[in-house]
């Protein structure tokens, strides 16, 4: 077996139910089983769909900030006010598994996120 470098920036690494890994193509499939690693550098908050709100209904998710600041913000479980974290360079967070989340960007950043892509959805988010 050869073993290469994987450039995070254009593969997703998927970790299968067999705990087979391998880098492939960054699409995101919310019907697909196993593990995800997301790897991405976003100039503006349209890199991060920021103007849709994002649950995973089979897992948690890992939000980590490599470099530059980001705010991760959750919807509202009743009323209220959003609630927002910052996640500077090298700090993560951990969403919890069915919990409407989304990302703001404080300027150009490089973020991961690790979850199970299964059950994932986007909702647009309407201002108000």
């Amino acid at each position: 077996m050869t073993v290469a470098p994987i450039d995070l920036f254009t593969s997703f690494v998927h970790l299968d139910q067999s705990g087979r890994v391998r880098a492939e193509r960054p699409v995101f499939d919310a019907d697909r089983d196993g593990w995800q690693v997301m790897t991405f550098h976003v100039e503006t908050d349209a890199d991060v769909h920021g103007d849709h709100w994002e649950v995973h209904s089979d897992a948690d998710e890992v939000v980590a900030c490599l470099t530059g600041g980001i705010r991760l913000c959750f919807r509202p479980e009743q009323q209220g006010e959003e609630e927002e974290i910052k996640l500077a360079a090298g700090t993560a967070a951990v969403v919890p598994r069915g919990r409407w989340h989304r990302l703001a960007l404080d300027g150009p950043s490089d973020i991961m996120s690790i979850t199970r892509p299964r059950g994932s959805r986007l909702e647009k988010r309407t201002e108000g």
